[in-house]
């Protein structure tokens, strides 16, 4: 009897040590490295893969990038080494998120007036959140919105303040639907102007921090994405989506692929079920490089529906995600480990699919836009 609990205690052991699927244990299981093992950080092993590569240093076809954040008002220094990676890159025109509002974007909108570079950079509106959310808060942020647009602001960006950050007046999570912002929503239907909104973070960031996290160096490294507490993920997604439901008028590009590229049959609903949102595919590109076969059937069956956008502004790393949409390249870097520690693959989408990723899409829903730098 003892024998044979001693049996199934080593069954169990080895049971537990097993990858989902293995059926049998496999013959490094149980044993230590020989040598001191590197730390996450020091194991860069090099690929003996041998696979043809395509650079692609600049886009195909001129870009809008729909996703970015400079100064308000930008100087004009800054705007001509801004504009250097633009060129190099075939970036046609730029759109600056951080717009704010008020007094301050107006002094935005007249840098870019008076700048050299005619309607290369254009600015979004932004909210003031500041002092928490109260009654009234609603019909004066919307007036305020109403005057931005009035005075040059393209759009509306919504950051991620909203849902996980800002409050109410009187105390308390201000939920993205609530009723006291629907006067701002519905400015940007009347006035025409969608709304870049940017809710929650990538799910994983909520989840515990431990070995089985896929983002645990990055939580590592930066404390302030770590939401192991607070709002909850799913909660703030249901919130997104009944503020969508409750404005079909109003136009929704969900930042960062709403955080769903890791779960495209996710993403394929909500686009399905929303006929008023799009998304854009700031800094998740290291979730479309390791799933090409599906992105490419997804850029292609919703190829109205996705614009270009990058976050931040780092000029060498946007030839990584013209690699990723224009080649069918295997089993190269992405540019941040601590973002992936995998691999990228190339989707290889076909023209018509890039020139609507890269500047149609943009130009259809935000009229502001100039057309003057793109082929009809």
């Amino acid at each position: 009897m003892k024998q044979l609990v001693l049996i199934l205690l080593a069954t169990a052991g080895v049971a537990a040590q097993q990858a989902p699927g293995q059926i049998r244990p496999r013959p490094a299981e149980g044993r230590e490295p020989e040598f001191q093992a590197p730390t996450i950080r020091e194991y860069k092993p090099k690929s003996q893969l041998v696979a043809p590569q395509h650079l692609v240093p600049r886009a195909k076809f001129p870009v809008i990038d729909i996703h970015s954040h400079q100064p308000t008002p930008i100087s004009a220094a800054e705007y001509d080494r801004v504009m250097k990676g633009m060129e190099a890159n075939n970036l046609q025109i730029l759109v600056n998120l951080s717009g704010s509002f008020g007094d301050r974007l107006h002094q935005g909108v007249a840098a870019l007036k008076a700048s050299k570079y005619k309607d290369r950079m254009v600015l979004f509106a932004n909210i003031n959140f500041g002092g928490g959310v109260g009654p009234g808060f609603g019909a004066k942020a919307a007036k305020q919105l109403d005057e931005d647009i009035t005075a040059g602001a393209m759009e509306l960006k919504i950051f991620k303040d909203l849902g996980m950050f800002v409050n109410k007046a009187g105390g308390g999570r201000l939920p993205v639907d609530d009723p006291e912002l629907d006067a701002v929503w519905d400015t940007c239907a009347r006035r025409n102007v969608p709304v870049l909104i940017h809710i929650a973070e990538p799910p994983a960031f909520f989840e515990p921090l431990d070995y089985t996290n896929e983002r645990w160096l990055e939580l590592s490294l930066y404390p302030d994405r770590r939401h192991q507490t607070g709002v909850r993920f799913e909660q703030l997604m249901t919130e997104r989506n009944n503020l969508i439901k409750k404005h079909p008028n109003t136009k929704f590009i969900l930042a960062h692929f709403g955080w769903h590229a890791n779960d495209l049959a996710r993403a394929a609903k909500l686009l399905d079920t929303y006929p008023n949102a799009y998304y854009d595919v700031a800094a998740v590109l290291y979730d479309f490089g390791r799933q090409p076969r599906a992105s490419h059937d997804f850029f292609v069956k919703y190829q109205d529906r996705i614009l270009f956008g990058k976050d931040s502004y780092q000029p060498d790393e946007y030839p990584y995600y013209w690699r990723v949409f224009e080649t069918n390249d295997e089993y190269f870097d992405y540019y941040r480990d601590y973002h992936a520690f995998w691999k990228l693959y190339g989707i290889g989408l076909p023209d018509p699919v890039l020139k609507k990723l890269y500047y149609q899409n943009a130009l259809k829903l935000t009229p502001g836009l100039s057309k003057a730098s793109f082929p009809q």
